[in-house]
């Protein structure tokens, strides 16, 4: 049986709401942090990669981080808070970000992931100025991002790191982590591996699907705890029609599919992502079919 913890389970994802000017919608946001909350994963990340992050002022992410906790109903949240270009600025964003009352920090690997020890020293240094828990996360939005499992456990034997957003999309490379996590947590974020992470020992999941399908996480991690991985293989196949159909344009797609839920998110974004009426359509078409068989709310 597998050894779970508080920082183990499903992490849900927060997208970031636009107005048409691309200005941030907080109004929406709100409600959509409730909604999320309302699915009951263990845990909240705000300020991530899902949320856009990196199009954010850190005057945005604090403020996003902020509201989240204040809506999450008591579920755990955390953000992102190294992704300021200077150290200065790490060291201030870590601050500011600790104090919208998160229950914990990210940190990126922020592209040190072809220096062992540059990635050991930088992590490690960023941990020493917080006692909030670290969850690590692969942002492939600076590479080289990927971490060796041997790294990942140095910095868990310091006692700082609970978890790690493995990104590596291959069940070598979290096997690789998995072999070093000891009481830690390495989380799953690619979805044609999850069935296969949880065989082999993660113990959690933190992926862009959660962002407009939390349920079928929340679902599948239950069915992982008591044991039952014949469920859990039937609700990874739910698991990859939905991430099928939010693959091409996300994260606009999955804003939709949160629309299409009754969160009155419109599919903004601040990249490129603008919908063709045909996706539209091919959205809407699936997420009928989805409900009606049970699989979408």
């Amino acid at each position: 049986m597998q050894k779970f913890n508080s920082y183990s389970g499903v992490y849900s994802l927060l997208l970031t709401p636009f107005n048409e000017d691309k200005s941030i919608d907080f109004k929406v946001y709100e409600q959509y942090v409730e909604w999320q909350a309302s699915k009951n994963p263990q845990h909240l990340f705000a300020v991530c990669g899902s949320s856009e992050m990196s199009s954010l002022t850190l005057d945005e992410r604090e403020k996003l981080a902020k509201l989240a906790v204040k809506n999450a109903g008591g579920i755990s949240v955390f953000a992102t808070a190294n992704l300021e270009p200077s150290w200065d600025g790490q060291v201030e964003e870590v601050k500011r970000i600790e104090q919208t009352g998160v229950d914990g920090l990210v940190f990126i690997t922020k592209g040190y992931g072809n220096d062992n020890e540059r990635l050991f020293k930088y992590l490690y240094d960023l941990c020493c100025l917080t006692e909030l828990p670290i969850m690590l996360y692969e942002f492939p939005g600076t590479q080289p991002h990927l971490m060796a499992g041997e790294v990942y456990g140095r910095l868990v034997e310091t006692g700082r790191v609970v978890s790690i957003k493995d990104t590596t999309c291959t069940i070598e490379g979290i096997k690789d982590k998995i072999a070093y996590q000891g009481d830690s947590n390495v989380l799953q974020a690619n979805m044609p591996y999850l069935y296969d992470a949880f065989v082999a020992g993660a113990r959690g999941v933190v992926a862009t699907p959660t962002t407009c399908g939390a349920h079928l996480f929340v679902k599948i991690w239950d069915e992982v705890c008591r044991g039952d991985f014949e469920a859990a293989k039937h609700t990874h196949e739910h698991i990859i029609l939905l991430d099928n159909a939010i693959d091409s344009g996300f994260n606009a797609t999955a804003k939709y599919l949160v629309n299409l839920q009754g969160v009155p998110m419109n599919w903004v974004t601040r990249g490129n992502n603008v919908l063709a009426p045909q996706k539209l359509n091919m959205l809407r078409v699936w997420y009928g079919w989805a409900k009606s068989q049970g699989i979408m709310p």
